[in-house]
């Protein structure tokens, strides 16, 4: 999170892929930072998945994931 609130900072649009497992984490550490990055929420666990479905994944992402680096403030 530290990375992609430098990239904000230079104008660098980005976002934070988090699996679902962390979601309290992640708002917890952007609330310490003073920082609230475009997040994608995807299911957990990651580790244990097949090809098929990580691809399956990644398909249901892409579209938040591109919406939020291509959107101007």
């Amino acid at each position: 999170m530290h990375d992609l609130r430098d990239l904000d900072e230079r104008g660098i649009p980005g976002c934070f892929i988090v699996t679902t497992e962390f979601e309290e984490a992640a708002r917890s550490q952007s609330r310490s930072l003073g920082f609230e990055p475009g997040i994608v929420w995807v299911p957990h666990p990651i580790q244990n998945r097949t090809a098929v479905e990580l691809e399956s994944l990644a398909d249901e992402a892409i579209d938040p994931i591109l919406a939020m680096i291509t959107t101007a403030d």
